[in-house]
């Protein structure tokens, strides 16, 4: 263990970007040989999935909160609504020569690198059996038929009808552009899907649940990784796996069925993937990061997430189906637009508190690890400057002890534990600390995402990759939450880690930023075209 929290923290250390070097990267962008962002298994049956079906009804507090919502049935075009409403395709982007696609789960670069892998019950439409999700073709491809007895053990062992899901990452995908980050990067993404998954699963009734026992070997077994060829630097590294079930059945998980696993690896797997990319770059600190990361085989640990009053949202006419595919990453803010108010800024930031019985945070991960130090530019009756959404209260003492003695420590809100540390005019800090990008100056806020670290790794070197999962579900509750409101906002992977850490006197790794967002008004390039999600597909 003291070996794989010595090779995380050398990871953690060499990709850290700074004013004297950024991380490493290729140095170019070679787009001849950019990864084809979608996975095809060839030899292997695909089951189109249904599209144009109505959207599950539901109004913007229902992206979160459970108590509306009715469970629907497990069916073909249920499961394919879950897929589509979370990890499929939003739009396509046209400009001149030029056309991309973006999806509903936002990523780094728009490269994607997480896959999605479904273990299904047998329904009338649908054999029982292991699945891989194609966003492109809105299809499942049978990769292994399972037996009868299979689901039996799931459904006893669970107490409650359902079915898996496992994410997986292609590290090449990120480092093709962005170097020896990208493993970082490819777990920021894992928890925006993760959480997009959790609030589509919400509209249908449905909850989705970490499976936290399970080893991330015994994961392969499942979905047959262990038994497909790989080519050289594309394999799809597993991140973790899930159980959805009608949201008012509760599950303890306390292990995972032995049984299942054996029926699951004895099954013949099907398909052979494609190739990504003709040429590969090696980063082989992403390798040994990840081997250093992998997770074994644990004991179940119950997760209570605090009670909180349920939260007024500002009134909104979209619904939230409407808030989940017209979800997208600004690339520009208008910063001569006038200020968020108070109400709009309290509910962004009342949606990431993590809170029982709400989606996402009920995934039930871990504890709450991650702060939210804030650089307030544009909200109404806020005085610009930096403030701290304490979002585990065990870390309050922590941080008042290590912040500058200078910070204020006011609080800013009754119904939030936010706190004013110290007035001023972050603009062009935010900026600097963002890689000098000017969406976390022009905006209306900005912020960087403070979490508890050392300690953590030190004692449990595979929750590495649970923090960036942590910080990109609070990420995806941003975007949906500033998409909800007539704002728009924008992850950012690219910052100076250690001037942030400077600004509130953090010299050592107790605390580290993991992962910066900003939010603001749009400007709309009107140049660009926009076709429907799925007007490739002729159905």
């Amino acid at each position: 263990m003291e070996s794989a929290y010595k090779q995380i923290i050398t990871y953690h250390q060499q990709t850290k970007h700074s004013l004297q070097r950024y991380a490493r990267s290729a140095g170019f962008m070679d787009w001849q040989n950019q990864p084809n962002p979608f996975r095809f298994y060839r030899h292997a049956p695909r089951l189109e999935l249904p599209l144009g079906t109505a959207d599950p009804a539901g109004g913007h507090a229902d992206l979160f909160i459970r108590a509306n919502t009715q469970p629907a049935p497990f069916s073909l075009q249920s499961i394919g609504k879950l897929l589509e409403l979370s990890l499929g395709l939003s739009a396509w982007k046209q400009s001149g020569g030029s056309k991309w696609v973006l999806r509903m789960n936002p990523s780094s670069g728009n490269l994607h690198p997480t896959e999605s892998h479904l273990i299904l019950p047998q329904k009338n439409d649908l054999q029982r059996g292991i699945y891989h999700y194609n966003a492109f073709a809105h299809c499942l491809t049978a990769r292994s038929l399972l037996p009868e007895q299979a689901e039996k053990i799931w459904t006893e062992h669970y107490k409650t009808e359902g079915f898996f899901i496992a994410l997986s990452s292609i590290f090449w995908r990120e480092s093709w552009k962005y170097g020896e980050r990208a493993f970082r990067y490819c777990h920021l993404n894992v928890g925006h899907a993760l959480a997009a998954l959790s609030i589509a699963a919400n509209l249908l009734g449905w909850k989705v649940r970490y499976l936290p026992t399970i080893s991330d070997e015994n994961i392969e077994k499942l979905i047959g990784f262990d038994r497909t060829q790989w080519r050289d630097a594309e394999k799809d590294e597993v991140d973790c796996l899930c159980y959805v079930h009608p949201h008012h059945k509760e599950i303890e998980p306390e292990s995972f069925p032995e049984e299942l696993l054996s029926i699951a690896a004895s099954q013949q797997i099907n398909g052979h993937p494609d190739p990504l990319s003709k040429h590969h770059m090696d980063w082989h600190i992403i390798e040994q990061v990840a081997d250093a990361s992998m997770k074994k085989t644990t004991d179940y640990e119950k997760i209570y997430l605090p009670t909180l009053p349920s939260f007024n949202l500002p009134e909104t006419t979209l619904s939230a189906a409407t808030v989940i595919r017209t979800r997208r990453s600004a690339v520009e803010f208008d910063s001569k637009k006038s200020a968020m108010s108070k109400e709009t800024f309290q509910s962004l930031l009342t949606a990431t508190l993590p809170t029982a019985g709400q989606a996402p945070f009920d995934l039930a991960l871990s504890s709450p690890c991650i702060n939210l130090l804030l650089f307030v530019h544009r909200v109404e009756a806020m005085a610009p400057g930096i403030y701290i959404l304490v979002r585990n209260t065990n870390d309050y003492t922590n941080l008042l002890n290590r912040f500058p003695s200078s910070f204020l420590w006011h609080k800013s809100c009754e119904q939030l534990p936010l706190f004013l540390l110290k007035e001023e005019n972050m603009q062009s800090a935010a900026k600097e600390m963002s890689c000098s990008q000017s969406i976390a100056g022009d905006s209306t806020f900005s912020l960087a995402m403070l979490s508890s670290f050392d300690d953590i790794i030190r004692q449990h070197p595979y929750r590495y990759k649970q923090l960036h999962w942590e910080a990109g579900i609070i990420g995806q509750v941003l975007y949906l939450q500033a998409e909800a409101h007539g704002f728009r906002g924008t992850g950012i992977g690219c910052f100076l880690d250690d001037l942030v850490h400077q600004l509130v006197g953090l010299s050592d790794l107790s605390f580290q930023s993991l992962y910066h967002f900003t939010v603001g008004y749009p400007v709309i390039d009107n140049r660009l075209q926009t076709l429907p999600a799925y007007h490739h597909l002729y159905r």
